[in-house]
């Protein structure tokens, strides 16, 4: 496997912290906007008023999802305290 440069990444790391920012490539966004528009499609469908459990359990899965394409395809994940 080569080493991706920077470029490549859809979700570069956040400075601060840990994890990801905002994306930087349309491919990201396009995951983002997935994403979002799933969970309206749960909170139209699922009613969590009516089934919290079940709403809670897409919302997980639908976290999940996002988070494993982030560590994909994202970069490499670490604690980060400014510019290095």
């Amino acid at each position: 496997m080569t080493s991706r440069t920077p470029k490549d990444y859809w979700f570069p790391a956040k400075r601060y912290g840990w994890g990801w920012g905002v994306p930087t490539r349309w491919e990201g966004w396009a995951v983002m906007l997935g994403y979002f528009a799933l969970l309206g499609v749960a909170v139209w469908r699922i009613r969590p008023d009516r089934a919290p459990f079940t709403f809670f359990l897409a919302v997980v899965g639908l976290s999940a999802v996002l988070v494993a394409i982030c560590w994909l395809k994202g970069e490499p994940p670490k604690w980060r305290w400014g510019k290095e």
